[in-house]
């Protein structure tokens, strides 16, 4: 057996699947693509989570474009956040090529075009269905490591959302909860401090600087209500594909606490919802966080903590979380082990700072006879991956260059009329992007704080008539002068006469 046929065998007997698999194209040898040898991923172990990483213009978008193209094939829906608004082109076939026709002729796979359901999202102020959550949903523990409080302050923000738990009063947006916070230094001090305990001023003013900076960044558009039911990311179209949800996010690259914020709220808010799945076929959900570093960059060492301890639980409820960046040193270590998936597009090394990071990334492969894998790393062309997933007994496959097939969709955007069109026929947009302002903590509040008013304008109304009333009895007790005068007199003529009978 020479290499070529050890290498064939070695790839179809690793990418061997009983049960239902996606396909991602086919392996390469020496530069050379080996028709129908096969590189996929078994449905069951999509939950697994994943990566797709490499250099921009080296094609990892489009690996994204596939892979929720065959998931919406196989009936799962999909979740894609969209920083770039490269991946709404999903809603048409694509127009076809003769380069995509030689690309799947070298590959061994027929090429379709094909258009993808899809529904349109926002958490900003760009066209689409509007995703929104209550203050009160996030709760104050998520609340604060999402604000990057300290013990103390997370304590104080623990303290107002009981308070407001146990009066009734509902934290829907952050105009509600910043009332709360002004009413607890102020009006409601004492009332609070009588019930909960003290609460520092100066705590209370760092926790509103916190708020200031993520109203600024936009989440006065994301908290409030209605809130979105992430039960409708899980929709099935008539004809049994999966819908893929677009968030477009292209308009908060520069808003990474916003993004963040969404991001583990949503994750956190599908974990509590969604049910133990156990060992499925297939995943219930599939998610896919595009410029993945952006999460990453801004958050606290808390929030971290926190986004671990979701991608670590999360699969049991049948759902993967798929991180696309440029370079796989742009997740934490301990996220980045959780993750079975891998497809590595071209890294290029033109420093020496980008010779150590390739290095880096090759270590994250399997070792392969077949491959020099750190230097194949800087030559693999655009629409070629290094990938590695996890067989259907949860094992590594073996590393293979790979041959990526081309989306069915169009690799371009759609135009401004057809994203009109799209949302104008959207089922959730009527449902979601009605404004909803009910009677909540901020206006219950200022009643509470206009009785109170009410209340200190009577007792200093009383306190001024009791002083009036004083003031006019110390009068009337006060003797008069002339009276004093006669009142003397009439004393000493007392005395006098007395004296005189005395002496008699």
């Amino acid at each position: 057996m020479n290499r070529k046929e050890k290498f064939d065998t070695t790839i179809t007997e690793g990418y061997k699947t009983k049960g239902e698999s996606i396909i991602f194209g086919a392996a390469m040898l020496d530069g050379e693509t080996i028709p129908e040898a096969f590189v996929k991923i078994p449905l069951k172990t999509i939950n697994r989570h994943g990566l797709i990483a490499g250099a921009t213009g080296t094609g990892k978008t489009k690996s994204l474009q596939v892979f929720a193209e065959n998931l919406s094939e196989k009936g799962i829906p999909v979740l894609l956040m969209d920083i770039k608004g490269d991946l709404s082109g999903l809603a048409k076939p694509s127009p076809g090529h003769p380069k995509i026709d030689e690309r799947h002729k070298a590959i061994g796979l027929p090429f379709t075009p094909k258009s993808f359901p899809v529904e349109l999202l926002t958490i900003s102020e760009q066209n689409g269905v509007r995703m929104r959550a209550t203050v009160s949903e996030f709760g104050p523990v998520l609340l604060s490591r999402i604000l990057d409080l300290t013990e103390t302050q997370s304590g104080i923000v623990s303290v107002l959302f009981k308070y407001c738990d146990d009066h009734k009063l509902p934290l829907l947006d952050l105009k509600d909860f910043r009332k709360v916070l002004h009413f607890a230094t102020n009006e409601g001090k004492k009332v609070i401090q009588d019930e909960y305990g003290r609460i520092s001023t100066a705590s209370t003013g760092s926790i509103l600087r916190k708020i200031i900076e993520l109203e600024q960044q936009g989440g006065d558009l994301f908290f409030g209500e209605r809130s979105f039911e992430v039960d409708d990311l899980l929709r099935i179209n008539e004809e049994g594909r999966g819908i893929i949800s677009i968030l477009r996010l292209t308009d908060i690259q520069d808003k990474p606490k916003l993004f963040s914020t969404f991001m583990l709220q949503l994750l956190a808010e599908v974990y509590a919802t969604f049910p133990e799945q156990g060992d499925s076929d297939k995943p219930e959900l599939v998610i896919f966080i595009d410029e993945a570093h952006l999460v990453f960059e801004e958050a606290s060492k808390a929030l971290l903590s926190q986004l671990e301890n979701v991608v670590k639980l999360i699969r049991s409820k049948g759902v993967g979380v798929y991180f696309v960046t440029q370079n796989p040193k742009d997740v934490p270590e301990d996220i980045l082990a959780q993750l079975g998936l891998k497809i590595q597009h071209a890294l290029r090394a033109f420093t020496a700072k980008d010779r150590k990071a390739i290095k880096l990334a090759a270590e994250n492969y399997p070792d392969s006879e077949f491959y020099d894998t750190d230097e194949v790393l800087t030559q693999l062309g655009i629409g070629e991956a290094f990938i590695s997933v996890l067989d259907e007994k949860g094992r590594p496959t073996p590393l293979a260059a790979t041959m990526m097939r081309a989306p069915m969709s169009r690799m371009d955007i759609l135009t401004p009329n057809e994203l009109n069109v799209l949302i104008d026929d959207s089922r959730l947009a009527p449902k979601y992007n009605e404004t909803i302002d009910r009677e909540s903590a901020y206006e219950l509040l200022n009643d509470k704080i206009d009785v109170i008013h009410q209340q200190i304008e009577k007792e200093e109304t009383k306190k001024k008539k009791a002083k009036t009333t004083r003031s006019r009895t110390r009068k009337s007790t006060r003797m008069n002068p002339v009276l004093k005068v006669v009142t003397s007199a009439t004393f000493i003529r007392g005395v006098l006469g007395i004296l005189k009978r005395v002496m008699k």
